[in-house]
């Protein structure tokens, strides 16, 4: 099982397919198997050098319980050393929620190393939902399943809570606890390709749009009638214009 190491921990990731990196991020509470199970892997792996990991505090990758490992300038770390263990210097980067989260600070603290973006749910406007966390220590499950259904504005089925409680939910309530500060000031500098996409049914819909809008090279697509949890789920809509976005760019 490879292992990339950063300053935080081991980093899990796998590696699928051949062609140009395409580096992905899956979202909160995920892991890097949602790629494979929701159909996404077998899709990019024929064009792409797909690689996926766990981000710090899931799947199999280390589980502090210190809220500074989570920050967002160490999980762009996290990124980087996976990159770095297969001597990649740039790469495509896909990333969902948390990995969109993710994506903005690659563009902050190592743009050089990105070719594009792909962010799926995920704005850079200062976020206070996660405020919600304080409190919650992760050893309550229904409350931390609780916590995050009010964050996402939207209710969890009971397949996903069932995949949540089977984190180690000490380190994903320290994670969440991280701050969300805005990240407006990075749309100056995005002037690389980049695709942008979010269920209309997800309240971040139009803060993704707009954000979209008001980049040089940004695209934007609506997902209809998909919520927050559904934007990876719904692998049919999502794999169309991320196959065209990333095939312009070759």
């Amino acid at each position: 099982m490879p292992f990339a190491h950063s300053d935080a921990g081991r980093i899990h990731y796998q590696v699928e397919g051949d062609g140009p990196p395409l580096l992905l991020h899956h979202g909160f509470t995920s892991s890097l198997e949602a790629w494979r199970f929701f159909g996404f892997t077998e899709a990019l792996r024929p064009h792409y050098r797909v690689i996926m990991f766990d981000a710090l505090g899931h799947g199999q990758s280390d589980k502090p319980h210190q809220t500074e490992a989570y920050s967002q300038l160490q999980r762009c770390r996290d990124a980087l050393a996976v990159l770095d263990a297969l001597d990649i210097e740039r790469a495509h980067f896909f990333g969902y929620s948390l990995g969109g989260w993710v994506g903005y600070g690659l563009v902050r603290h190592a743009p050089a190393r990105l070719s594009s973006l792909v962010l799926g749910a995920a704005h850079p406007y200062a976020d206070t939902s996660w405020n919600g966390f304080h409190g919650i220590d992760g050893r309550d499950p229904e409350a931390f399943i609780a916590t995050f259904e009010t964050l996402l504005d939207e209710r969890i089925s009971p397949q996903v809570k069932m995949l949540i409680r089977g984190n180690d939910l000490v380190a994903l309530a320290v994670a969440a606890q991280q701050p969300r500060p805005s990240q407006e000031d990075l749309l100056a500098h995005m002037d690389l390709p980049c695709l942008m996409f979010c269920g209309d049914a997800d309240a971040r819909h139009d803060a993704v749009r707009r954000t979209a809008a008001l980049l040089p090279r940004g695209q934007f697509v609506s997902l209809p009638g998909v919520t927050h949890f559904g934007g990876l789920m719904q692998s049919q809509l999502v794999l169309p214009p991320v196959l065209q976005f990333l095939a312009q760019q070759a």
